[in-house]
């Protein structure tokens, strides 16, 4: 049974995670981090035969001295044969000329069992056969979020380089696609936006403003929440881009 029971925030804006991607422009705070209904029933080892996403694997290599080595990591089972990428997570800038925000962060809060937290995430997912990870960024934003969107041509980092989440212990990767969500695009608009969630996705979305990124993210992990290591890498990165900023060129692209 879980113990989780984080603080709750001082301003209470939506009922918190419901199966409705709630649009970012509908409100100004973030709603604070539930203590229900979200409850861990049992944790127990798994055979790996029964296993769908992940599998374990042994894993024999010799070291530099040609000495025999083990090493154990975890696999997903999910990769398309053809692909090298598992997943994508999506890089969403809303600026919003009718917002009073500024430039936003597109985020998300999902509970994830694994760590028995709400989290906070870009939206994201796993690549399907035949699909390149751009595509699989721009079909999971809509899936997700409602939103439609681009991939900007005059950017080299668009579409991310492959980063291994935590090759340690494990041979997940993904890349972080960069998209241009145009506001001015009905389809855009609060009222217009349609996602396509499954059943079993429970998920809330929200903006936070680029410019004070990293103070939101420390105030949303007091309340209680995890921060995913993408979001909290890009919220890093950006506070070392400002006190690095006249050694650094610039060029947007």
């Amino acid at each position: 049974m879980s113990t989780y029971s984080p603080l709750m925030a001082k301003n209470l804006s939506v009922e918190p995670m419901v199966r409705v991607a709630i649009p970012p422009s509908s409100r100004q705070s973030v709603s604070p981090c539930p203590k229900a209904p979200w409850l861990i029933l049992l944790k127990e080892a798994q055979n790996t035969d029964e296993a769908k996403w992940i599998t374990l694997k042994k894993i024999t290599y010799e070291d530099p001295a040609g000495k025999q080595r083990i090493w154990e990591s975890a696999e997903r089972q999910t990769r398309p044969q053809d692909a090298e990428v598992d997943a994508v997570g999506v890089v969403a800038i809303l600026n919003d000329p009718k917002s009073p925000k500024g430039p936003s962060l597109l985020l998300q809060k999902q509970f994830r069992p694994a760590v028995d937290k709400v989290t906070i995430e870009v939206p994201s997912g796993l690549i399907d056969a035949g699909e390149s990870p751009t595509d699989a960024a721009i079909r999971e934003l809509k899936e997700e979020t409602g939103y439609i969107s681009t991939i900007p041509a005059d950017a080299k980092a668009a579409e991310g380089i492959l980063m291994f989440n935590d090759p340690g212990f494990c041979n997940t990767n993904t890349k972080m696609i960069f998209v241009e969500v145009d506001m001015r695009d009905p389809r855009n608009q609060e009222e217009n936006l349609k996602p396509e969630l499954e059943e079993s996705e429970y998920i809330e979305c929200f903006t936070l403003p680029l410019d004070s990124l990293w103070n939101e993210l420390a105030d949303l992990e007091a309340q209680g929440f995890a921060i995913d290591a993408r979001v909290g890498t890009l919220a890093q990165g950006m506070e070392i881009a400002k006190k690095w900023k006249d050694v650094l060129k610039n060029d947007p692209s």
